[in-house]
């Protein structure tokens, strides 16, 4: 069946993205969003990429998961949907979790679908990355979205500020080179592992994490070069 058929006559959609840093509820919010839409009779996909269960699941850290679909590098949403309408089948929504690790042409497709089929399409994901850098998913979710909402809940530093920042700590030490992706976790922080903490901006600049933190800030540490 040629596309026109199946994108004649639909009122669009909405693109959202819910965007922040680690530890601000993101999944958590997918899945309670994935259950509000259901409630109301309405159908459909959840979708994840490189979860940190490393399954094809939608996880919170607060124990909630449900299975999704694995969005890899030659994941199409287009055509999945297509196919899927083509069967007969239904589908009004879409959850896309940690979408920062879609390509800049799979956000494109979510908004052809949103845009040419009606399907609402509500993404999740970190805005930037260790580097303070945009991920490529990120920032075309920013430059396409109908909505850019921020999560309702506000992580925190371990100094107590609020948490703004994402920070890489390899051995202990907190980087800020190397590749952007590189799965790890936010767990008991232990030496040996590649984790991830959330930092307020003037912890992420002078690259103090919490297991390097000390005490205080000292005039030293603030004004060297």
């Amino acid at each position: 069946m040629p596309d026109e058929l199946l994108t004649t006559a639909v009122a669009p959609g909405e693109l959202v993205f819910f965007g922040g840093p680690m530890d601000s509820g993101k999944s958590t919010l997918a899945l309670q969003m994935d259950y509000t839409q259901s409630a109301h009779d309405r159908k459909g996909r959840l979708f994840t990429s490189q979860d940190r269960s490393g399954r094809p699941h939608i996880t919170s850290r607060i124990g909630l998961e449900k299975d999704a679909i694995e969005v890899d590098d030659n994941f199409d949403f287009w055509r999945y949907v297509k196919i899927q309408l083509l069967e007969g089948k239904r589908i009004d929504f879409l959850i896309c979790d940690e979408a920062q690790f879609y390509s800049v042409e799979q956000v494109d497709q979510l908004a052809r679908l949103v845009d040419e089929i009606g399907i609402d399409v509500f993404c999740f994901g970190i805005m930037c990355d260790f580097r303070t850098q945009m991920f490529p998913g990120s920032k075309r979710l920013v430059e396409l979205a109908d909505r850019i909402e921020s999560l309702p809940v506000r992580p925190l530093c371990w100094c107590g500020r609020i948490g703004t920042h994402n920070a890489r700590v390899i051995n202990g030490a907190m980087v800020t080179e190397g590749s952007q992706v590189l799965v790890g976790d936010t767990g008991d922080g232990r030496p040996d592992e590649v984790h991830y903490e959330v930092l307020c901006r003037v912890h992420h600049r002078v690259r103090q994490p919490k297991g390097c933190s000390g005490a205080t800030l000292s005039a030293h540490t603030l004004f060297e070069d």
